[in-house]
């Protein structure tokens, strides 16, 4: 029978992966016949931020996955070992949208459309996180349905330090994933979390190590992974471990080395849980549990990406320029001195921009 191609475009764009990789039953053996999609962002120089032509890859890349009917699932992923993706490229955003909101605007259609993309892909999306998830990389793991991590991975939000705010998702998702005041600690403060408390939190279905020392594996060493009580009383789990532990740990971290293959392990037992299933109703009921995130996607996503495209007017022109342009150990603007100058009535003009900008890469008072 000739079956009907439902594609719009081919996958080809630079900085993004598309392959079948084999459904493995629980002795390793390949599964004849299906297959799972695996779309990875392949920009491990600069941490798997994504570039505009990425996020068009990345949208092709789901459509066609919704479309591979020998496929059971797909694995959304990160080239590497360091991360999964930090967001949108800051370099791009610096010298390219930074001060032109209508360009910004119609990126944030394509970004709007990848997390779209996700959330409507007709097969279960699994996050193989094998390394940092931040920003708008947390937001595009979060539409995910699954979350497998590697436990030296780090979570967390990074848009009121660098002039944004994080409404490309994780305003909406993380409320559900954590609760709303956890939520709101990671998206105003911007704290990485580590693995073991995304995990604890909600946030993750299943961490695994990736840490090797002298061939075996261990825990992620900067964590706290047992449960204690610090001087309040509360109970302490996955939190970082500080002064003395934290050298110690750091040294263990740098004796040993990355091996992802528990990682990998793991997706393979998820994608064998998945296929194990009859398929119409796993897809009705991935449908329904996402109706949860869709429902605040659907009502919000217009709304912010209007503010976020203006805001690269002011906030957003000055917090990417400040981290792509200053030095690497002083990536964000002078809060102190914006904050005084728009006290005193100051104008979001080139003058007040220039100004706080010239503290933050150094040539400034």
């Amino acid at each position: 029978m000739h079956l009907k191609n439902h594609e719009l475009a081919p996958v080809a764009h630079a900085g993004v992966r598309y392959e079948e990789v084999p459904v493995r039953d629980p002795k390793g053996v390949a599964v004849e016949g299906l297959h799972a999609v695996r779309i990875s962002l392949d920009n491990p120089s600069q941490l798997n931020s994504y570039t505009t032509e990425m996020v068009k890859g990345v949208i092709l890349g789901f459509r066609k996955a919704s479309n591979d009917r020998a496929a059971v699932a797909v694995v959304f992923t990160g080239t590497g070992t360091r991360a999964f993706c930090t967001g949108g490229n800051t370099a791009e955003y610096a010298e390219y949208y930074a001060g032109r909101p209508e360009e910004y605007r119609q990126y944030m259609r394509l970004f709007n459309d990848m997390v779209s993309a996700i959330l409507e892909c007709d097969k279960p999306v699994v996050c193989r996180v094998n390394g940092m998830r931040i920003a708008g990389g947390q937001e595009i793991g979060m539409a995910c349905d699954f979350t497998v991590a590697s436990d030296l991975a780090l979570f967390g939000q990074a848009g009121p330090k660098h002039g944004s705010a994080p409404d490309g998702g994780s305003t909406d998702f993380l409320p559900l994933f954590v609760g709303v005041e956890a939520a709101m600690e990671s998206c105003t403060l911007c704290k990485t979390w580590s693995a073991h408390k995304a995990h604890r939190l909600g946030l993750v279905t299943r961490i695994v190590p990736a840490l090797k020392v002298d061939g075996r594996f261990v825990a992620n060493p900067l964590v706290v992974t047992d449960r204690w009580l610090d001087e309040q009383g509360r109970v302490v789990h996955g939190e970082a471990k500080e002064g003395a532990d934290r050298e110690a740990a750091k040294a263990l971290l740098a004796r040993g080395e990355v091996d992802l293959s528990l990682l990998d392990k793991a997706v393979d037992e998820l994608l064998w849980s998945l296929v194990m299933t009859m398929p119409g109703c796993l897809s009705k009921t991935v449908e329904s549990v996402r109706k949860h995130k869709l429902e605040h996607w659907d009502r919000n996503r217009e709304s912010n990406r209007a503010w976020l495209a203006l805001n690269m007017t002011s906030e957003g022109r000055l917090g990417f320029r400040a981290f792509h342009e200053g030095p690497k150990d002083r990536r964000e603007a002078d809060f102190l001195h914006l904050r005084r100058r728009v006290a005193e009535g100051a104008a979001w003009d080139d003058a007040l921009l220039e100004d706080v900008l010239s503290r933050t890469v150094g040539t400034g008072a």
